[in-house]
């Protein structure tokens, strides 16, 4: 097709080669950002509408999660049409419209990519199951013959149940059965077939012609499985998408590598720096770097960064190996500490109980936490990751303080987890209730007729953003002050030195000329002695203390050094 550009492409594709390495990225949900028609379903053109408030907030770019042709059984990551939009979410001419009016605010678009699985309502799956076992058809996906036992092998699906659905033949009889590591309406594709390595290559032309800035790629270390799909039971304490040290052989397969070279070629084939960032819960961080070798992806996400508890210590290990890591193949480490994916940093840094990643949290949780003490603990965390080197990633609604909605009705819930496990693991339509932005109004503003595809909170009016726009100190004023800073004073693209000789619980480090001092005990502890004398340039909450030799607990302060 012809390449779609307007010249703000051209502008913003042209500055700055290297940007992903200090960027800050916004990730937008698409069907609970905003809700441009009144369905209750976000769309594009409420993206559209909506771009300023996330120009504002001083980022580089936003990444938006599936708005592809879908029957919808996952929330978009069911896909039918990778070159296409769903209606749900407006037309192809609609993602042009935002894509300018972003390059024109100065925002790059990065959508999300599905290559693991499709939908099972997919042509070339609907072909498939047409055909004959051994067929060309049949070979673009993962299909055993069926044995007596009931499934070719033992797995199971992160989804809950096994990882195989058995086929009918046209006459009734058992048929094959085939490969879904998620729900059975996903099956998996075979990434050792050609036909499906040259479709997604043309996916990604026809989105990049279209001024698309890059992809993020879910479940970049699926794709490849073990040979022979040997037998393989996981830790029952592990988490399900990977993440722990014992690799299942559907996870970070060393084949997966081929693929994403051939992906950066085709990438470097257009103007800028487009850029691929990957979705690997692997463990530890020295193979999770594999996924960002000069050749391969620009980013990956900081997966173990993301799951660290509110500790001192293990934070700073996890700083450290993180620099290390990515550091020895050239790349930007990346920081995160909520998604689509996993309970809110704002409740789920109080969870005193384990909280396994992609189960969810509901009424039924022991021990839930206060709200207070959850935002409190986020404030201070954001506050110390949008001052590391490296590129940062935003969760909508985490710049307004947003906790998990663990009040959700049963009736209301969506996930896949919850119906596969009949209510067994709450899944994560907690982190995806769309977005409180007027106080007071239908939805929270969210859509004009009250609509909304999940029940918001009551009481959720302190949280919308007109709310916190005038209150200097608001968690959206906090995190506006804290990114403008970041740019300020190039903290992205500067070095970590630690300050040494602290408390326990305190963790101080300079980058550039910016002293940062976070602690994470519940009481006031000791300033450094480099701190006498700076100017506090920000603090994740509180007011400044009587004392001022102290730092209040739970707390991250920035001060300009002189």
């Amino acid at each position: 097709m012809t390449s779609i550009r307007s010249a703000a492409d051209s502008l913003l594709q042209s500055e700055d080669s290297q940007w992903w390495r200090s960027s800050v990225i916004y990730q937008i949900y698409p069907r609970s950002f905003a809700d441009s028609n009144g369905d209750g379903m976000g769309d594009l053109r409420g993206i559209t509408q909506r771009l300023e408030s996330i120009a504002q907030l001083s980022v580089d770019a936003i990444w938006l999660s599936p708005f592809f042709t879908s029957p919808q059984k996952d929330a978009g990551y069911d896909v039918s049409d990778y070159c296409d939009v769903d209606p749900l979410f407006g037309t192809l001419e609609d993602y042009d419209a935002m894509v300018a009016k972003a390059h024109a605010l100065g925002l790059r678009v990065i959508i999300d990519l599905v290559p693991n699985h499709c939908s099972d309502q997919h042509p070339w799956f609907q072909e498939a199951l047409k055909a004959a076992p051994g067929s060309p058809e049949r070979d673009r996906f993962i299909f055993k013959d069926t044995p007596a036992t009931g499934r070719p092998n033992n797995w199971d699906s992160v989804f809950g149940g096994p990882m195989w659905t058995e086929t009918r033949n046209p006459d009734g009889s058992a048929g094959q059965s085939y490969l879904h590591i998620f729900d059975s309406s996903q099956p998996d594709f075979n990434w050792h077939n050609e036909e499906v390595r040259a479709m997604f290559r043309d996916v990604l032309r026809f989105w990049l012609d279209r001024g698309t800035d890059g992809f993020r790629v879910d479940v970049a270390h699926g794709l490849i499985k073990a040979e022979g799909l040997p037998d393989f039971t996981p830790d029952p304490s592990g988490a399900s998408m990977g993440g722990t040290d014992e690799l299942a052989p559907w996870w970070g397969q060393d084949g997966v590598h081929e693929i994403y070279r051939d992906w950066r070629k085709v990438m470097d084939e257009y103007d800028g720096e487009r850029v691929l960032c990957a979705e690997a819960w692997v463990n530890p961080l020295s193979l999770m770097a594999k996924w960002v070798r000069e050749d391969e992806m620009h980013q990956a996400f900081n997966f173990p960064y993301l799951s660290c508890d509110f500790d001192a210590q293990q934070i700073r290990e996890t700083i450290d190996q993180s620099l290390e890591e990515f550091g020895k193949v050239g790349a930007p480490s990346t920081w995160v500490l909520s998604n689509h994916d996993v309970v809110r940093h704002a409740t789920r840094l109080a969870l005193t109980d384990e909280n396994p990643q992609g189960e969810g949290i509901g009424l039924n949780t022991p021990n839930l936490p206060e709200a207070a003490v959850g935002l409190r603990r986020a404030r201070a965390s954001s506050a110390l990751m949008l001052a590391l080197p490296g590129g940062a990633y935003i969760y909508q609604g985490e710049e307004l303080g947003l906790p998990e909605a663990v009040e959700l009705p049963d009736e209301a819930r969506q996930d896949p987890t919850w119906l596969r496990t009949n209510g067994e693991r709450y899944g994560r339509d907690g982190c995806r209730v769309p977005l409180p932005w007027e106080s007071g109004k239908p939805a929270f503003g969210f859509s004009a007729t009250g609509e909304s595809w999940l029940p918001q909170p009551e009481g959720w009016d302190s949280y919308a953003r007109d709310a916190q726009v005038d209150d200097q100190s608001s968690t959206l004023n906090l995190y506006r002050r804290l990114l403008q800073l970041r740019q300020d004073h190039a903290l992205g693209t500067g070095t970590l030195d630690w300050v040494e000789g602290t408390a326990d619980d305190v963790l101080a480090f300079t980058n550039g000329t910016v002293l940062v001092v976070a602690n994470y005990a519940a009481t006031a502890q000791p300033l450094p002695a480099c701190a006498q004398g700076a100017t506090e340039l920000v603090r994740s909450q509180g007011e400044i203390s009587a004392e001022p030799e102290m730092i209040p607990g739970e707390t991250t302060l920035w001060f300009q050094l002189p």
